[in-house]
């Protein structure tokens, strides 16, 4: 079996950090896999030390010679199935197989909240196989769009737990040691980018409200301004620093070493608007660190109802803040529960999982009369 990705960029984000684990796990006896990509990005050197083929095949002004090339590549390398990871690139598969049997698939990573709908609505009917991330994102999905069930799948997303392994062996200094903090010092923070799916300054009217306690805490924003909306960034660095509370919050944009960084912290909180799943609180839960998520219908699903996590009302800062001053108060056994909850997210969101339910469906596509 040959499955040929079709990836936009390779920039740093919660698909490309998925795909990025499939490319280091997959092997032979799984099926043999080719990506194609339009763009580069700040992965694309790991992408291609993963092993896997990684061919670089830009969209010119002539869109009818990159789907001829697409269409080439995919027959060369006898192709059983296209798997998409955005609705354009699964449109352009679609055309670039017209007249063979390749299958094609995609996956929704996110909402479609800004997107064009109509590229959706067109391409969202006419593949093979469609796979959300969580439940409630394909019941969102089946009801804007009327969609046929026998063709939407889940398959949760996965994650290399490897990479959590063996960090103190890391050569990267400790954060307290680069942020000159006392071990007293309560340190916390969240990861993501700062963009439309995400609710940062939540965070941001949270932190004021702790730091009147005066409660001796640090926290660290990890995630990049984004081009697009810079205010998002913009807006939360200058309500830190109009609430006297630069001294107390650190922007550490992006960084390489989040695995080392979330099993130093003493808590993660972390502020969503539509997260599809949620990386990086799984990454924090199977770290044994005690998580504050605030009750989005996806984040309420993969927490199992808030049994891994500690579950705020969405956009409420003063409810965030009551769980927090509770965990505060009963630190050890909240920590106890954080250990037996890695274990479980462990098993259930294991990149080994993803990948063998990917497989299944794609046995169970080519199979089909």
């Amino acid at each position: 079996m040959k499955v040929a990705y079709l990836f936009g960029s390779l920039n740093r984000g919660g698909l490309e950090t998925l795909m990025l684990d499939v490319c280091q796990n997959i092997c032979k006896e799984d099926f043999n896999a080719i990506a194609f990509y339009r763009k580069g990005g700040a992965l694309e050197q790991d992408f291609i030390k993963t092993g896997v083929p990684f061919v670089y095949l830009p969209v010119s002004k002539n869109i009818f010679k990159y789907l001829y090339k697409l269409r080439k590549s995919i027959i060369s390398n006898k192709t059983d199935i296209v798997h998409a990871q955005q609705p354009i690139d699964a449109i352009f598969a679609q055309l670039a197989c017209v007249g063979t049997k390749v299958k094609v698939v995609l996956t929704f990573h996110r909402f479609d909240y800004n997107d064009n709908k109509a590229i959706i609505k067109y391409i969202i009917r006419r593949t093979d196989k469609n796979i959300f991330v969580s439940n409630y994102q394909r019941q969102y999905y089946n009801e804007k769009y009327r969609l046929n069930n026998s063709k939407q799948n889940i398959i949760y997303n996965g994650i290399n737990f490897d990479k959590l392994k063996n960090i103190d062996n890391n050569q990267s200094i400790p954060l307290r040691e680069e942020l000159k903090l006392p071990h007293s010092t309560l340190l916390f923070g969240m990861v993501g980018n700062f963009n439309i799916g995400r609710d940062q300054m939540t965070v941001c009217r949270f932190l004021k409200l702790l730091n009147a306690h005066n409660i001796d805490f640090h926290f660290i924003f990890i995630g990049k301004k984004v081009e697009n909306e810079p205010y998002r960034y913009d807006h939360c660095v200058e309500f830190c620093q109009t609430n006297e509370l630069s001294h107390t919050v650190s922007f550490l944009g992006v960084r390489n070493d989040v695995p080392q960084i979330l099993n130093q912290l003493d808590a993660f909180v972390y502020a969503t608007d539509h997260d599809t799943f949620g990386i990086a609180v799984v990454e924090a839960i199977a770290s044994s660190t005690p998580v504050f998520v605030n009750d989005w219908a996806v984040m309420k699903e993969i927490t199992q109802e808030g049994k891994l996590a500690m579950l705020y009302k969405t956009k409420d800062e003063n409810d965030l803040l009551e769980k927090f001053i509770l965990f505060l108060q009963n630190k050890k056994n909240i920590k106890k529960q954080a250990e037996e909850n890695a274990r479980i997210v462990r098993e259930q969101y294991s990149i080994k999982k993803h990948i063998e339910n990917t497989k299944l469906l794609y046995k169970k596509l080519i199979d089909k009369p």
